[in-house]
């Protein structure tokens, strides 16, 4: 079975699907390692990991679809993968579905803010008109009905600039135009949560960034308001920062970090194992 068809039976099941964030191909395969059925792959993480730079429309196109193809060939489950605005207009749209399908993605995400865009949880952001939001949806749905295997996955950011009201008609109508996914970002409250799940059909996901906009609550009380699919984007990204950074000052302090993890570990972790098992495979002395 295909990534995708793989996440359409995930999709299907009772219950939410918990993806948390990969930044490369690394943290991809820890998340698999730790017994998860798939992983988000977002702008923000993989901007700060490969530029050092902010999620503010920065990085491109063959950037984020290098990193992803990479993620997606260390894996053996689906990814989700952020493709931002689309990288232009209706007809970057598809070469970014189609791409992103290449890549391996299960999925990819299309938003309706303006390029470049922001964070969804921090100031600033400006969205497209309605018209060039449902264009970019309807295209991106065209390209997947063309031969694209990936689903796509719809995203406002319109509660920020708009209000709720404005955010649940683009969500809804992004679900009738063919969306298999919807997603409303930045919701304030758990009422404007419960407000987008109950008007909006389809499978709708949540994003949990610590010290975000959205409350963050636990996977059983978001799928009881109706989520279907959760992301924890930068978690692995901030206990890394700072481990990192505790490390780093343990080592200009003179002494040796701590809670390190083994370099046994570690040499498993990337497959040399595996990679052993194949060379003798081939060993002709």
């Amino acid at each position: 079975m295909g990534q995708t068809d793989k996440l359409r039976a995930l999709l299907a099941e009772e219950g939410a699907l918990v993806l948390p964030g990969c930044f490369d191909a690394l943290t991809a395969r820890l998340i698999e390692r730790a017994g998860y059925s798939g992983a988000f792959m977002g702008g923000f993480a993989v901007s700060a990991s490969r530029l050092g730079a902010p999620d503010t429309g920065l990085i491109s196109y063959s950037e984020m679809l290098d990193q992803g193809r990479n993620i997606c060939s260390a894996v053996d489950f689906p990814v989700i993968g952020d493709g931002d605005t689309g990288y232009g207009n209706a007809v970057n749209v598809q070469r970014t579905v189609k791409g992103y399908a290449d890549a391996g993605f299960a999925c990819v995400m299309i938003e309706d803010q303006v390029s470049p865009k922001k964070c969804g949880h921090t100031q600033g952001k400006q969205i497209v008109s309605r018209d060039e939001a449902f264009s970019r949806i309807q295209a991106a749905v065209d390209a997947r009905e063309a031969g694209a295997n990936i689903l796509i996955m719809a995203r406002t950011d319109a509660n920020a600039t708009d209000g709720m009201d404005e955010a649940i008609l683009r969500a809804r109508t992004f679900a009738d135009i063919g969306a298999d996914i919807t997603f409303l970002e930045a919701p304030n409250t758990i009422e404007e949560m419960t407000a987008y799940c109950d008007g909006v059909p389809g499978p709708k996901m949540a994003n949990m960034v610590e010290g975000g906009e959205t409350p963050f609550l636990p996977p059983e009380q978001l799928a009881e308001i109706g989520y279907k699919v959760i992301i924890y984007p930068i978690s692995l990204m901030l206990a890394g920062l700072q481990v990192m950074e505790d490390a780093l000052a343990s080592i200009k302090g003179g002494s040796h970090p701590d809670n390190l993890a083994g370099f046994g570990h570690l040499r498993d972790v990337v497959g040399f194992p595996e990679y052993y098992d194949v060379e003798k495979q081939y060993t002709t002395d």
